[in-house]
């Protein structure tokens, strides 16, 4: 086997790609703040009224497709005859690669020939347009997979992380760029949703051609002449399945916001309220969705690194070297999930105002971040479990949570407005949050916290708490006398981030809430353990 294959090049890679995972999501949460400020909230619902039903597709075949695809040529390759390997390997990417054609001319049918009926569903037929636009990005996704799948499955992550970076980079620049053209010229809301997802294909695009040329250069054609037969049902069922479990987690979340799509803006309309009162509301309302994913991203890089960690260590003495991991995923995962909730919370009007303008529907918004701790626990405990092979319970439990969801939107959104869409969020995210939990539990009889880290964190929260409630008492009062509104919220909304964050990770390390050891585990963790030696050093 060559060289790349070992542990220390394995990880070295899987490290490229999970920086690479983060740079992504912190530009595409990112990027929603300007774009937000050059279309505004009625502008901004409308590109996010479209974004989830042309992501579903994407996101199953770019993270799920890819890694089973990777999986099975893994598992090709214990095959000791070369050119055996050889010919099953072009045979299983053929089979793929024509199923996920099939599939993505499907999705193209139905996105392009349905806009109407689509649009109709969402109770705003101008959107229409926009799905047919953005149903070409699902051209792109049958290639795309198999060269990731292709790069992935031989260990070679450098590749796949420089078409990830670059097609974010080229996506954020289009839809910038062309929004702040139109918004200059026309001004036209919808053309300018139109623009964002042009942008949004055109990343596709120019990641593919990327892609496919480093792959082309190293390897040649996925297609050689000497193919060997192979049954395909076999090959369709397994990746099927299995790309399913591994974007579970993802598609939840854009399953979420897709049943924001179809609910809110209509049962608004229902109730009563004036069409660009209820898009505007909408649009604030989908302010919360860049907060959460910057939120997330910890919990999204663990997700990312546990995954091949427990599959292998779980091998070892019957799956109990994998414990202290698992123990230590979970506490980071709430740690900083509602370390990060907690301080949206005590400073949203201000951060509102500062990134969107306006302090609108603050309360709302406060209540949406919430979900933040469910989310990082499921990312985290989906990937666990997958890792341990179980893979159709924890797909029932979100399966469960999606429904409830969907339930209470339809029942809250006309007595509470958005808020009942918050309330949903957070029901059905933390009824799946404590299934995971409680089956992980059961299937290691694994204890994932001493009554001690909840004890300290309580601790910690209140410090912080008390501090910013403080801060924001007066520093609005001193700067209002010569700033305007938003840069009082600017001043106050970003100085009372950083004392916070200051103050919660100060009280994190003198508690030692997590070990020094655990720390260094931890991506981006070492700075932390030296601060904590250092602030707990014996005098």
């Amino acid at each position: 086997m060559s060289e790349r294959f070992g542990m220390k090049s394995y990880m070295k890679g899987a490290a490229l790609l999970t920086i690479a995972a983060l740079i992504v999501k912190v530009l595409s949460a990112i990027y929603r703040v300007p774009f937000q400020n050059l279309v505004g909230d009625e502008g901004f619902y409308i590109y996010q009224q479209v974004y989830p039903v042309i992501s579903i597709f994407v996101v199953w075949t770019s993270s799920g497709f890819a890694v089973a695809i990777s999986k099975m040529l893994a598992d090709n390759d214990c095959i000791v005859n070369e050119e055996e390997r050889t010919q099953k390997r072009r045979s299983i990417m053929r089979i793929i690669f024509r199923y996920l054609t099939v599939l993505s001319f499907i999705f193209f049918g139905i996105l392009f020939a349905g806009a109407d009926v689509l649009a109709t569903m969402m109770g705003d037929t101008s959107l229409a347009p926009l799905l047919r636009t953005g149903s070409f990005i699902v051209l792109v996704m049958p290639a795309l997979a198999v060269f990731k799948g292709g790069f992935q499955s031989r260990g070679i992550m450098e590749p796949i992380a420089y078409a990830q970076v670059l097609e974010q980079t080229v996506r954020v620049s289009v839809i910038l760029a062309g929004t702040f053209i139109i918004m200059s010229t026309t001004k036209s809301l919808y053309g300018a949703g139109q623009m964002a997802i042009i942008g949004t294909v055109v990343g596709e695009v120019v990641g593919l051609l990327l892609i496919a040329f480093l792959f082309r250069k190293r390897f040649g054609s996925f297609i050689g002449k000497k193919q060997q037969r192979l049954a395909s049902l076999p090959v369709l069922k397994e990746v099927t399945l299995l790309s399913l479990s591994v974007s579970m987690s993802s598609l939840l979340l854009l399953g979420y916001q897709l049943v924001d799509s179809f609910t809110i803006f209509s049962l608004l309309l229902d109730s009563g309220m004036d069409e660009t009162i209820a898009k505007e509301t909408k649009g604030i309302y989908d302010r919360g969705q860049p907060l959460v994913q910057l939120g997330v991203v910890i919990a999204s890089s663990l997700s990312l690194a546990i995954v091949p960690l427990v599959a292998h260590m779980s091998n070892k003495q019957n799956g109990r070297s994998a414990m202290p991991f698992i123990q230590l995923t979970y506490r980071a995962s709430v740690l900083f999930g509602w370390a990060a909730s907690l301080g949206l919370i005590l400073v949203m009007p201000y951060i509102n105002a500062m990134l969107f303008k306006t302090d609108a529907l603050s309360e709302v918004l406060m209540l949406y971040v919430l979900q933040i701790v469910p989310l990082s626990i499921i990312l985290t405990f989906t990937a666990i479990l997958q890792g341990y092979g179980k893979l159709k319970i924890p797909a029932v439990f979100l399966l469960i949570g999606f429904l409830l969801k969907v339930v209470l939107n339809v029942f809250t959104i006309g007595p509470l407005g958005v808020l009942g869409a918050a309330v949903a969020n957070n029901v059905g995210l933390l009824l799946t949050a404590l299934a995971l939990v409680l089956y992980l539990k059961k299937i290691t009889g694994i204890q994932l916290a001493p009554a001690s880290f909840y004890q300290k964190i309580s601790v910690a929260s209140l410090c912080m708490t008390v501090v910013v409630i403080v801060w924001l008492r007066f520093v609005p009062t001193l700067l209002q006398g010569f700033l305007s509104e938003r840069l009082v919220a600017v001043g106050a909304g970003f100085s009372a981030v950083c004392i916070g964050a200051v103050v919660m990770i100060t009280c994190i390390a003198k508690l030692r809430v997590l070990a020094e050891k655990e720390w260094y585990l931890l991506p981006f963790g070492r700075r932390m353990a030296v601060y904590q030696l250092w602030l707990n050093r014996k005098k």
